[in-house]
């Protein structure tokens, strides 16, 4: 079988299985590829913040992250080191209220979500092919882009390449286009979870002690994705046979409540850890090529945004297809422009976050336990906070000034 589209989505993650939604729902006619045969636990991308779930509104495929079993957790309660569990209660937040017509943030579990989008995707026409290999594209007008699935070869000229397919993405390189990166800072580990049947669901928490940054993620029925972000000279942390237990056992946490729900929790995944880092490409377009998700740079993970960004990504190429019939090189510069100045600003907000809250010296103890103590005196400063879950256009510029996180430190 021989297979032409306008369309060729190269990645069927959730930021390319979107986009093929949401074209082939609008009449295009789109080509999905995946090298992976099914998707797997990759252990990250599970949790959407609120502006994440407005741009998948947007975008029109929160209804398959529901169907999915996707999962509102409305409110965060700041568990963490100096403060009594009881006290954090008191300060718990209702994330719903943050943006109108979000029920806040959105869990979910990657590899079913994934799968739940490429079906959107062939529901409204798009063709899904998996366990692709031998990819190559070339950029052109047209771009061809040439694979080989089920032993067959197979050449394609379509309209508009787009490289969906993750962090190295194979897209990306052979377009020519790099990527710029930060230093790896922090590293992070994560293990999906079940039987936590007494943490209320419609929480998570995002908390310091010690020598870890810890995530709490329900996802519903007792499952759990939990995280640690930790130093980089500790890679071998959660290594080996028993890397699972070694990762629960860390989760005796004194800030937690119950922590032993976590500790006597069932592994339903791979522990898996990776480095942080923010890495970009400020051009992300190509002849005939356009990247989005983490194909065109991933923000430090320490502030969640991956999904967001996918998203968003997602919805401004649909929108530039959908908006004109003149597909050129010219007709994604805005789409470019809006990323490049994004993935600035969180990759500011990350690493001021990361100083405040991923340093365990007694000297960033002291720092956080005051610079907390402030915003619970003052709620007017829990702005600076904000960026992740409002997005990076959803709090005051100058969020994103060093001299007023210099203050806010000081």
């Amino acid at each position: 079988m021989t297979y032409q589209a306008e369309v060729v989505v190269v990645g069927a993650g959730i930021a390319g299985g979107s986009l093929a939604t949401a074209l082939a729902r609008r009449g295009k006619s789109v080509l999905l590829l995946d090298k992976s045969v099914v998707h797997k636990d990759v252990v990250r991308g599970e949790f959407l913040v609120p502006w994440g779930v407005e741009e998948a509104t947007k975008l029109g495929v929160l209804d398959v992250l529901l169907a999915a079993g996707g999962h509102y957790t409305p409110f965060s309660v700041p568990y963490g080191e100096g403060v009594p569990p009881d006290v954090a209660r008191t300060r718990r937040l209702d994330l719903s209220k943050l943006i109108a017509g979000v029920a806040g943030p959105l869990t979910f579990g990657h590899p079913q979500t994934c799968q739940a989008l490429d079906d959107a995707a062939e529901a409204a026409g798009a063709a899904v092919l998996r366990g692709i290999s031998d990819l190559k594209v070339e950029a052109g007008n047209p771009p061809t882009l040439s694979f080989s699935v089920g032993g067959q070869h197979q050449i394609v000229k379509p309209r508009l390449i787009v490289g969906a397919d993750g962090r190295g993405s194979a897209v990306a390189r052979q377009a020519g286009l790099r990527p710029t990166s930060d230093p790896d800072h922090h590293l992070m580990a994560g293990l999906l979870v079940d039987e936590v049947l007494d943490w209320p669901e419609d929480e998570f928490s995002i908390g310091t002690e010690g020598d870890v940054r810890f995530y709490v993620f329900p996802q519903g029925r007792g499952r759990m994705r939990l995280y640690f972000c930790y130093r980089l000279d500790q890679s071998a942390r959660f290594s080996g046979a028993d890397k699972e237990r070694k990762f629960l056992e860390a989760f005796r946490l004194s800030c937690l409540p119950r922590s032993d729900l976590f500790v006597s929790a069932q592994p339903a995944g791979p522990c898996h850890g990776y480095p942080n880092a923010d890495s970009w490409i400020d051009t992300p377009v190509a002849g005939g090529i356009v990247l989005i998700g983490d194909a065109a740079g991933h923000n430090d993970p320490t502030i969640g945004q991956g999904l967001a960004l996918a998203f968003r990504d997602a919805r401004l190429v649909s929108e530039a297809l959908l908006g004109s019939e003149e597909w050129t090189t010219e007709t994604f510069v805005p789409y470019a422009e809006e990323r490049r100045e994004r993935m600035k600003r969180l990759r500011f907000a990350a690493r001021q976050v990361s100083i405040l809250t991923a340093e365990f010296t007694e000297e960033a103890r002291m720092r956080r336990q005051r610079v907390f103590a402030r915003m619970a005196a003052d709620p007017n400063l829990r702005v600076f906070m904000l960026p992740a879950l409002k997005g990076p256009y959803g709090v005051p510029d100058h969020v994103y000034d060093q001299a007023a996180w210099d203050n806010l430190f000081s």
